[in-house]
């Protein structure tokens, strides 16, 4: 009897933090998921872009491109695209997976870990994501002042959502 090969979760860890992907990159492959890393969304957007990955991890605050606008970036090029956001500014920046765009939020803090885990084998797991109704969410992040430079983008994919008529 022929057993079929099983594949390893291929995961795309993203942070500026290089102590933030040591440990975390550990964690997951502890975990059995095979991860590559990037140290800034530029970086890591470039490397989603050549290969295929199951989930993408990413930091939200790094420099030259966040995380959300990272994972605006890939919602355009796969919009079934699995990702985790995380941030030490969750709660007080009211990023929830609504208006950031990603699967997952999660908080660093004492629990993260556990929390990177669970959310990671959930969206392994899961079936093809279905691509979001609207994106306002990221609009409206845009607009409450986080990320000021692309609020013309809003209005633009706005227009093509549901003005396209016009």
């Amino acid at each position: 009897m022929k057993t079929s090969p099983v594949s390893i979760p291929h995961i795309l860890l993203v942070d500026d933090n290089p102590d933030g992907l040591l440990v975390r990159r550990a964690l997951l492959e502890e975990l059995g998921y095979t991860v590559e890393v990037a140290e800034n969304g530029e970086k890591g957007f470039a490397l989603f872009q050549t290969s295929n990955f199951d989930v993408v991890v990413t930091d939200y605050r790094m420099p030259k491109m966040n995380g959300v606008e990272m994972i605006a970036r890939i919602r355009q090029s796969d919009p079934h695209a699995r990702v985790v956001l995380l941030s030490g500014f969750a709660e007080p920046l009211g990023l929830t997976a609504e208006n950031t765009g990603a699967d997952s939020v999660i908080s660093k803090s004492a629990n993260e870990p556990g929390h990177l885990a669970r959310a990671v084998k959930r969206l392994v797991n899961a079936g093809k994501r279905k691509p979001p109704e609207t994106i306002s969410g990221y609009c409206r992040l845009n607009l409450r002042g986080l990320n000021l430079p692309h609020w013309e983008q809003c209005g633009s994919i706005l227009r093509a959502r549901y003005f396209h008529w016009l």
